[in-house]
Formats: C-alpha cells, structure tokens, sequence
C-alpha cells in the first residue's frame, strides 16, 4: 500500500495519475497546503522541503522497513521501478524516459517549444504513454488560467487531449476536486502560507 500525501495541484496529480494508470493501491492522505500542513513536523519527517507531493510505501520490494520518497520525479521513479510500468525496460528507451522527466521537473520550458517537439509523436517519448507524460499533463492542463490557447499548438493539443479522455485522468481529477473543490477563492492566509515564508 502507497500512502500519497497529497493536494490537488499539477504535482500531486503526477503521483495519482501513475497510481491509478498502474492500479497499484493507494490512499490519500490529504496536504491541505492552503491551510501550511506542509510545515507540519509530521510532513516534514518525510518530506524535509516541505513539498507536496510524498509518499510512503509501507511494503516496499526489498521487504524491509517502509521508504518515504519526495519530490515528484524522484516518486515517479521509484514507482516505475517498483511496478516496472510507465517506463521502457530497455537502456535507451529508460534513458528517453527519465531525460524527458528531468525536462518536465527542471523547467517545462515555453509552449512553443512542446508544440515542435510533440510533432510526429503520440505521446513525449514515442509511441508509449510514460512517467514523462504523467508528469507534463499536469502543468498543461491549467493553460487556461496561464492564458494559453491549445488551438495555437495543434500538436500540443492532440496530446492533451488523448491523456485527458484517459479513464485514470479523469478518476485521479475527480478524486482531486472532492478534496479540494474547484472555484474557492484563495484567502489571504493561503496566499501568505502559500507565497510568504510559511511563518
């Protein structure tokens, strides 16, 4: 059993959208960073950088203790390892994968760029659905609300919208707005805790 510390935001979604598209199981333990449960002693024992999202797995492959991963690619990995799912087995299609990952985590980089390299490509490393593609669908998906308009990148586009008709997408944003329910406004102690020092 996986125990996600979680919040509805692109990166929390990366974590359940591998969970669900692997049925590996999982419980939601909610981070409600809006109200700074991300400076909690508890969180930070697993999570040092008071970063959403962590997880717990408490029957990890060696058998041993329980092991507690944070930062989002750094969890993607150790979950495409342990179900050996969502990233190629071969040496080059793995280190496709894992450059892709790095890309998305390091800076996901202007629009324009994604819509030249999604040409000629079903999904970011090929014609497989990956970690990488987990990883990116978040951070596209508020483009809306960054101003963006996917009718201006056909490609881009195209992918989008192929992840989101995914049955899992759709299960793990769901499960995000039940938790967190779209449209409330953010308060000025969110934004402090969010955007201050935490203090």
């Amino acid at each position: 059993m996986i125990e996600l510390y979680y919040w509805p935001t692109p990166n929390g979604h990366k974590i359940a959208l591998f969970l669900e598209e692997s049925a590996t199981p999982y419980e939601i333990k909610p981070v409600n960073i809006n109200k700074g449960d991300q400076f909690k002693p508890e969180f930070l024992a697993i999570s040092p950088n008071n970063r959403m999202p962590a997880i717990i797995d408490r029957v990890p492959a060696d058998g041993g203790a329980p092991v507690s991963v944070f930062e989002s690619g750094a969890i993607l990995l150790y979950l495409a390892d342990k179900t050996r799912k969502f990233i190629p087995q071969d040496l080059r299609g793995r280190v496709s994968a894992t450059e892709w990952l790095f890309w998305q985590v390091g800076g996901l980089g202007p629009m324009a760029g994604q819509n030249h390299h999604f040409n000629g490509r079903e999904f970011i490393c090929g014609d497989a659905y990956t970690i990488a593609d987990m990883a990116s669908y978040p951070w596209i998906a508020s483009h809306g609300a960054q101003k963006q308009d996917l009718d201006d990148f056909p490609n881009v586009k195209r992918w989008f919208a192929a992840i989101k008709a995914r049955p899992a997408t759709q299960r793990v944003y769901a499960k995000g707005e039940e938790i967190n329910p779209p449209g409330q406004p953010m308060t000025d102690e969110a934004k402090r805790i969010l955007f201050g020092h935490g203090k």
